[in-house]
């Protein structure tokens, strides 16, 4: 088994270089973050709109088959249909 040497001392200027890549690489997340959730804000509330408009929809296309179910189950049943249904 191969043993390791003993430790060497890093330089100071790599250091430095080490700890201003990790502040620099910290705020940069920090600020892309708050770009990137300010967008989000923005597509969550388009979202909220168009969800109301698709339920709408939805109600609307439900409603119409349950008239048009009722009116094939009416006609098997030889039940009449009022004129206003």
């Amino acid at each position: 088994m191969a043993t390791l040497g003993a430790a060497v001392r890093v330089s100071p200027l790599i250091k430095f270089g080490r700890w201003t890549a990790l502040v620099v690489g910290l705020l940069y997340g920090r600020s892309h973050f708050k770009t990137l959730s300010a967008q989000e804000v923005i597509i969550r509330e388009e979202e909220a709109k168009q969800a109301v408009i698709r339920e709408q929809q939805l109600a609307e296309e439900k409603a119409k088959l349950n008239r048009s179910e009722l009116l094939v189950l009416a006609k098997e049943a030889g039940v009449t249909v009022p004129p206003d249904f």
